[in-house]
């Protein structure tokens, strides 16, 4: 990287979109992301589909705990 760099002729904001969502990579153990690829070859659907839906599942046993 130089010393020095000219931001003279920049312009602020210029990428900056406020309605713009960012999906951040979530990273597995190795055990559970094969657990995760067989359940989707056996229901045939998308591994991230197969993530949110555990992930929904135990939201709502969380939910229902936290009303007790």
């Amino acid at each position: 990287m130089k010393k020095e760099h000219d931001f003279s002729k920049g312009v602020r904001g210029q990428f900056y979109h406020p309605e713009a969502k960012l999906n951040l990579p979530i990273y597995l153990e190795p055990e559970i992301a094969e657990f995760i690829r067989k359940l989707a070859v056996l229901k045939n659907v998308d591994a991230s589909q197969v993530v949110n839906d555990l992930l929904k599942k135990d939201k709502e046993i969380i939910e229902c705990a936290a009303n007790l």
